[in-house]
């Protein structure tokens, strides 16, 4: 198996504290800089699994830095340099409380929810006699927030998210017009390469001059879902399950051996031939959303690699 990245332990200069997410590791340095890491760890329901996926810190990375690129004239971001292939370095701002998620389509979370007798996902209305993967006539936007008990995420409306002050209505209002915009851009650029943007999700944060500003990562396979253009239609008519290129995949794959994230179930166990096979999707999506062949970095010390990197850049 290749060399992963799944914990890490840095001390930059000038570092003040560090977050440690699901996924990524973010480092806090003077002057509001922020050093965000993104690991191979790899998350399903809130869980975190044990084994790291090559390759799958640097994928999302390099996604998320093209996307950001691809829409700064829609939303300014938080991104001012990739001084390593798994290293995202911007400047700090206080993140909104909220995931603004928005489904173009009738799949993963929607689908379980509609298949449970739902017809309102976060205060808004899905129509009836829809199938799985079936096209929304309008993108909807289903708002997420941090549960107040641990870290899940939980459904909310707009009207809730108003009501208990979460944002503004005014902050509110431009987080949606963006969402449109980001999820309008993102399908037009999957479209380039055959490709259906289904779901995604955005972070928002605020500058302290009052600036709204897109954070986190954007377009990758671990905050959306695509599916392939050329077979969609025909799958659908045959009431076949869509070719994905998401995290989806992996969703599946433990449903299927018996684990949700519900309490008492244990995580099943994941062969280097599994994870060898999940390392080739993520390299497959980045190819085919990018339009270009995945370089991989060295991987024989990541940990020095990216310290050098990140040092040689901060001075």
């Amino acid at each position: 198996m290749s060399n992963t990245i799944i914990r890490t332990d840095f001390n930059f200069p000038g570092q003040k504290s560090v977050y440690k997410g699901k996924v990524r590791d973010v480092y806090s340095l003077e002057n509001d800089k922020l050093v965000m890491i993104a690991t191979d760890r790899l998350s399903a329901f809130d869980v975190v699994m044990p084994k790291g996926i090559p390759y799958k810190g640097q994928i999302l990375n390099q996604i998320a830095t093209k996307m950001m690129e691809k829409t700064s004239d829609i939303v300014p971001n938080w991104l001012e340099a990739t001084p390593d292939p798994n290293v995202a370095v911007g400047y700090k701002c206080e993140p909104f409380k909220v995931e603004m998620v928005i489904r173009g389509y009738l799949s993963g979370h929607a689908a379980r929810e509609y298949k449970a007798g739902k017809r309102e996902l976060c205060g808004v209305a899905m129509p009836e006699g829809m199938k799985e993967n079936d096209k929304f006539p309008e993108p909807i936007i289903t708002p997420a927030t941090k549960a107040e008990q641990g870290d899940h995420d939980e459904d909310i409306s707009r009207e809730e998210l108003l009501r208990r002050n979460i944002v503004s209505e005014s902050d509110y209002t431009k987080l949606e017009d963006y969402t449109r915009k980001l999820f309008q851009r993102g399908t037009e650029i999957a479209a380039k390469q055959d490709l259906i943007l289904v779901d995604t999700k955005y972070e928002f944060g605020k500058t302290p001059d009052g600036t709204i500003v897109l954070i986190d990562e954007i377009h990758t396979p671990d905050s959306s879902r695509y599916f392939y253009k050329k077979c969609y239609e025909e799958r659908q008519e045959k009431g076949e399950a869509q070719k994905q290129l998401s995290k989806e995949f992996v969703r599946q794959w433990l449903i299927s051996n018996g684990f949700q994230g519900k309490e008492g179930q244990k995580v099943p166990e994941m062969s280097d031939e599994y994870i060898t096979s999940v390392s080739d999707r993520y390299i497959e999506l980045y190819e085919n959303i990018t339009g270009e062949k995945f370089e991989k970095a060295d991987v024989s010390n990541i940990e020095k690699r990216i310290e050098k990197n990140v040092v040689n850049f901060l001075k």
